[in-house]
């Protein structure tokens, strides 16, 4: 049987710090799922005297990410009257970095979401993604792409793209299409790195029978034989190793855990050829 239970996560930003590490932590419990009240934007004692309020009609426990010390107050008298935990997501993070480098801390409230270099790069490798995904663009337009993933169809490489484009990393993808499209072009790509991402044959198939379900479309044989699919991933396989070009199995992979091995690959990457460059 699983535990329900009320988290209440109260932020003066957009509150996705605080919802990361919320799924974060309670990801950790077996058999514990969290019912989450979501308080964004809270900036004036009027909305946190909202949130006590629903705080009291559904006790559970309550995280906060809040930067102004007033409204901290607010909440932390408000719980400590209703008996109820109140957590600082941030703060034993906040205080041992504090403690280092023995600077004062900001209260500018959205600090980390500053329309700054960093965000136009973010908003720049989104549209970068978008233009160039499932073999948009020529050869020399995918030399502007720090990383290009290429698969066969429904190896998430979409959603890997625009996963990394949020961090700032400029992905293209390119499908493997039998009789039309072999990936070849991408070995006279100098800048880019190449990823294969590659899947097992039955997941593969299951994948495509549920797009297929989902649309309502007719049934390819070739598309989710079991014959033709494991000849296509076989000869994905094949030619990311006759190229050279680093693989990801994305069977049992998260989109997360693509886009992390990804970003270490490029990393390594980027450190050669900074190293050929010397």
């Amino acid at each position: 049987m699983a535990t329900y239970f009320h988290v209440h996560l109260v932020s003066d930003s957009t509150g996705e710090t605080l919802n990361a590490m919320a799924k974060a932590v309670t990801a950790r419990f077996d058999g514990v799922i969290p019912i989450e009240h979501i308080y964004a934007l809270v900036r004036s004692e009027k909305q946190m005297e909202r949130v006590l309020q629903e705080v009291e009609a559904a006790p559970g426990v309550v995280l906060h990410t809040l930067v102004d010390r007033h409204l901290r107050e607010q909440l932390e008298d408000g719980c400590r009257r209703l008996d109820m935990p109140q957590i600082g997501a941030l703060d034993p993070l906040v205080g041992a970095m504090s403690r280092y480098l023995g600077a004062a801390l900001s209260t500018r409230v959205g600090a980390q979401h500053a329309l700054d270099h960093d965000y136009f790069n973010r908003i720049a490798a989104l549209d970068f993604a978008m233009a160039h995904d499932d073999g948009q663009g020529t050869t020399e337009q995918l030399e502007g792409a720090d990383v290009v993933l290429c698969g066969v169809s429904r190896t998430s490489k979409t959603p890997t793209c625009i996963y990394l484009a949020h961090r700032g990393i400029r992905a293209a993808n390119v499908p493997l299409v039998p009789g039309q499209e072999d990936g070849e072009r991408l070995t006279r790509l100098k800048n880019p790195l190449v990823v294969g991402l590659t899947v097992s044959p039955d997941r593969l198939i299951q994948i495509r029978r549920n797009r297929i379900d989902n649309l309502n479309a007719s049934q390819s044989s070739s598309y989710t034989d079991q014959d033709a699919v494991r000849d296509e991933t076989i000869k994905a396989k094949r030619a990311f190793a006759r190229r050279g070009w680093p693989t990801i199995d994305v069977t049992r992979r998260s989109v997360e855990e693509t886009a992390a091995a990804i970003t270490n690959l490029l990393s390594e990457h980027r450190n050669q050829k900074i190293g050929t460059s010397w």
